[in-house]
């Protein structure tokens, strides 16, 4: 079986990823086993082993197919033919708050997000970047929009789009709440909103 298949083309993948994920929450990373994914994707210990060498590569591939997801999902949403606030408020709902309130609904999702940042770190640089790319442009086409310079202010596209993502995590650090996440949210984008505003 191709190792680079992905979970779109390849129902078996996606079944072991499903799978997986539900054990992953439900055990944590440490406690699950290959025989439990196996179980969890109705499928034998050996076939699973085809498809992946060991939950190491199941958990990557989790975390490639989610942050692959997110990326998607923020391109569409600032694409769409709303205010600016709107549609950056819709972007982080549904691809950064929608993801945190999947894990730290779990008892183990800070054991996922430790593992995360060892195991997938390469993984969520790559994100981040995306991001960090999708938001920039969303930002500068606002500020040519509105009139506004950015440099002119002392400020970037990428800059801006940096301070939001760093704005995110802390927020992610700090609040476990959904709901207060997004609140939370709320309140940078309108302070974003404002700076590229003449």
């Amino acid at each position: 079986m191709n190792q680079t298949a992905t979970a779109e083309t390849d129902p078996k993948r996606a079944r072991v990823l499903d799978g997986a994920m539900r054990v992953f929450l439900n055990y944590g990373f440490a406690r699950t086993t290959m025989d439990d994914i196996a179980r969890a994707a109705d499928m034998s210990r050996p076939a699973l082993y085809l498809l992946f060498r060991n939950k190491t590569d199941i958990f990557r591939a989790i975390a490639t197919s989610m942050l692959e997801q997110s990326t998607e999902t923020t391109r569409v949403e600032l694409a769409a033919d709303r205010p600016f606030a709107e549609r950056m408020m819709a972007a982080i709902d549904k691809s950064f708050i929608a993801m945190m309130r999947l894990v730290s609904g779990s008892a183990h999702g800070a054991e996922l997000l430790d593992i995360k940042n060892s195991l997938a770190c390469d993984i969520a640089a790559s994100w981040r970047a995306d991001m960090r790319t999708s938001i920039a442009r969303a930002i500068e086409r606002e500020a040519r929009r509105v009139g506004v310079d950015l440099p002119a202010q002392g400020l970037s596209a990428e800059g801006v789009a940096n301070l939001l993502l760093d704005g995110l995590e802390g927020i992610k650090s700090r609040i476990s709440a959904p709901d207060e996440q997004r609140e939370a949210v709320r309140c940078l984008v309108r302070a974003i909103e404002r700076a590229i505003r003449p």
